[in-house]
């Protein structure tokens, strides 16, 4: 049954992110058009991610001893849940009810509690020597169903309304889809064996101390009684990463390019539709290094280059090298990716691994959600390279934390 899991597990991940690409072209159209005014449409955006977040962090947590093909399922029911609700009412409070506690992605990007127990139940499905590599596949499937589900979105919208239908209706149209997707999502996850739970076999990582201190009961209540020390640790490196990330957001990059050299939204599609295809493919080559130099090796070794190059675009004075400095970026940006879900899933104990993957999930986007609000603070006072400078320069200083801290991990699957 494990090649059927994995199969069907890559099946979700595909139907998930195209939902959500589907859904992320027209949500804020769709709002408009029921009535919402733009400061409410804030707050409903904000909710919803705050929403998501606590959600992820609950059911993520308790998956690894409740079940995770259980508590998949019901992050399915909260998206129907969602969907149902926007689709069929205007009534704020009850919107602002399926915001928090259903699942709903306003970005298309990967939201819920989804991502952290499919990568957990795959570590147990494939051998840890290809764990890397399938990970790589499996970002690289979502980013493809996230372009496809938001092009399917736009296309739809725009036929429906060609054939008469009124814009209101035909983004309804799409609501509904969204949460017709996520019943389809709880029949296949309802066909997972038992082989995506927990197994009881020997760990072949290295097993962290079990912490002395009253931070131990934190911990157990979070379902890290063994790993908690080194996943907090992984936490707050991984805040830091986000945080920096969130300085150089794909909006605020076109910006500055349109700003620094007019650049128009046709060309703007077409450099980043090239970049995310390069990122994705990059990923692919991220377990090719990792057999041979190590997860730790690769994760830094491939960031480090990406960012002084993130640092350069700004440093370009035409128009063509800063895009080539941007597209070399992204041809290696995301190498570290796959290489760091696999690293989380590798050094911490089996019984442990998707509430480690939400945990650190979470961290990732409590930081990422503060750099915004400064970078656009930035980019109000005329200092439009800042942004560049500050990114590079703390994730550079972020891999060198890794590196340091981690370095002397010595996994059994890189073991000669």
């Amino acid at each position: 049954m494990r090649g059927n899991d994995v199969r069907l597990l890559f099946t979700t991940r595909i139907l998930r992110l195209f939902a959500y690409g589907f859904l992320s072209v027209v949500l804020i159209l769709y709002l408009v058009e029921i009535g919402l005014s733009d400061n409410r449409i804030g707050l409903l955006l904000t909710l919803t991610l705050l929403g998501d977040t606590v959600i992820s962090l609950f059911i993520t947590t308790t998956a690894d001893r409740a079940g995770r093909k259980h508590m998949l399922i019901a992050g399915s029911v909260l998206m129907v849940f969602a969907g149902v609700m926007f689709a069929f009412t205007n009534n704020f409070l009850l919107l602002v009810l399926a915001a928090t506690v259903g699942v709903i992605s306003p970005s298309g990007n990967e939201v819920g509690p989804f991502l952290s127990i499919e990568q957990a139940a795959l570590s147990e499905l494939v051998p840890s020597e290809r764990r890397t590599h399938v990970f790589a596949w499996y970002n690289l499937m979502g980013s493809f169903a996230t372009a496809t589900g938001a092009l399917a979105g736009g296309v739809l919208a725009q036929w429906l309304q060609g054939g008469g239908m009124s814009a209101l209706g035909s983004y309804r149209v799409i609501v509904i889809g969204y949460s017709a997707v996520g019943a389809v999502l709880s029949f296949v996850f309802a066909r997972l064996s038992r082989s995506a739970e927990v197994v009881p076999v020997a760990r072949d990582n290295v097993r962290p101390e079990r912490s002395p201190h009253v931070g131990q009961r934190v911990f157990d209540l979070l379902g890290l009684p063994r790993s908690g020390r080194v996943v907090l640790k992984l936490a707050a490196l991984f805040s830091l990463d986000a945080f920096a990330g969130g300085f150089i957001l794909q909006s605020i990059v076109a910006y500055w390019f349109h700003i620094r050299f007019d650049v128009q939204p046709a060309l703007l599609g077409a450099i980043f539709f090239g970049g995310n295809i390069l990122a994705g493919l990059s990923a692919l080559s991220a377990s090719w290094l990792a057999r041979r130099i190590g997860l730790i090796n690769t994760m830094v070794f491939t960031h480090i280059p990406s960012n002084i190059l993130l640092i350069l675009v700004p440093l370009m004075p035409t128009l063509p090298l800063a895009i080539t400095m941007l597209l070399l970026r992204f041809s290696i940006s995301q190498m570290d990716v796959p290489t760091r879900q696999s690293y989380t899933m590798a050094v911490v104990d089996h019984a442990e691994r998707s509430a480690a993957g939400g945990v650190t999930g979470v961290a990732r986007s409590a930081g990422s959600s503060i750099a915004p609000a400064i970078a656009g603070r930035l980019l109000s006072a005329s200092m439009f390279n800042a942004p560049f400078y500050i990114c590079g320069g703390l994730k550079i200083v972020y891999d060198l934390l890794l590196y340091r801290s981690f370095r002397g991990v010595k996994l059994h699957e890189e073991e000669r």
